[in-house]
């Protein structure tokens, strides 16, 4: 593996991400236990995601350049000699740009490779539309083989990293750069194809996912103060999705809100309301989205904001639905 590392600038230390945690250092001790760990990505090595990765293992990292789906490509070829092979792309480039990499060139030959989509959402806002990620989850989740994850926090990124062994296949791990109401104090265990019970309720449920399970804690907290008795979902794994819990959350609660930093359409709340169409289950049911539509420019905390998604709006969007008549 001498001279896999030759990197063409390392510029991902230049993006204004207000990332902060310890899914790097939870990233670089995984490479340490597993010498068959490998990382490849497009121009972005030196990033908080991976850099403590690349500075011990530069013989481990191969910088593709700026080339998103050469590099998801090169990762199918290498996990076919053996290797456990992670791709950071960054979220805008990396399902939408690379669909056809990831569907033939990755599921469909059932190559273990995972996939760490960063920068997701909002996070890049500020850089125009063009590097806004909100059609990730409907793309990945309709790609048989492929399994999708997406974590709460940075401790549930971390958890992630070691989940992802549960499965044979290919992986998407949709990573969310926002801390406004971390869920987890600590990594939590984490199961494939269930969710995290965050807050037990019986008066509705918010399931969340990604930024989104941030802001559906936050609301329940809110309006426990109110006394409404609200359960949260962390919907972590996407894809499988946790069918029986959405129908014990429509059987024993009101009503069920979905929250997501996606768009409304095809992402969390597509899924939710395929599993409630499905099992026959009428009950009060409302997604939290981003508007199918472009939307603006701007730093992601002023566009949480514009687009409601924040956790005092979150309370008053379940509020709503549970009072409703």
């Amino acid at each position: 593996m001498s001279g896999m590392s030759d990197p063409f600038s390392f510029n991902a230390g230049a993006v204004e991400s207000s990332y902060v945690g310890n899914l790097g250092e939870a990233f670089r001790r995984y490479g340490e236990q597993d010498e068959e760990v490998l990382l490849i990505s497009p121009d972005l090595g030196a990033g908080p995601v991976t850099g403590a990765f690349v500075q011990q293992f530069p013989e481990r990292f191969i910088d593709a350049g700026i080339a998103e789906c050469n590099a998801m490509s090169l990762a199918a070829g290498l996990a076919t000699y053996g290797y456990k092979v992670f791709v950071l792309q960054m979220g805008a480039f990396g399902a939408l740009k690379c669909a056809e990499q990831i569907r033939t060139d990755i599921a469909f030959a059932q190559v273990p490779v995972r996939i760490l989509s960063a920068w997701s959402g909002l996070a890049m806002g500020f850089f125009g539309t063009t590097h806004h990620a909100l059609e990730d989850i409907a793309i990945t989740r309709a790609i048989p083989g492929l399994t999708v994850l997406a974590p709460a926090d940075d401790n549930a990124a971390s958890a992630m990293l070691a989940a992802s062994e549960q499965v044979g296949g290919p992986v998407f791990i949709r990573l969310t750069d926002a801390s406004i109401n971390p869920v987890y104090d600590e990594p939590p265990e984490v199961t494939i194809g269930r969710f995290g019970l965050v807050r037990e309720g019986r008066d509705g449920t918010i399931i969340g996912t990604g930024l989104g399970a941030q802001l559906a804690a936050g609301a329940a907290d809110l309006l426990a103060k109110e006394g409404l008795s609200i359960r949260v979902l962390d919907a972590y794994s996407l894809k499988p999705l946790d069918e029986a819990a959405v129908v014990a959350a429509a059987r024993e609660t009101r009503a069920i809100l979905t929250v997501e930093e996606h768009l409304v359409t095809g992402g969390l709340g597509s899924a939710i309301g395929e599993v409630l169409a499905r099992n026959a289950l009428a009950i009060r049911f409302a997604i939290h989205g981003l508007p199918d539509e472009t939307l603006t420019t701007g730093m992601p905390d002023e566009l949480y904001v514009r687009y409601g998604l924040t956790i005092e709006e979150t309370a008053v969007r379940m509020r709503a639905l549970v009072e409703a008549r």
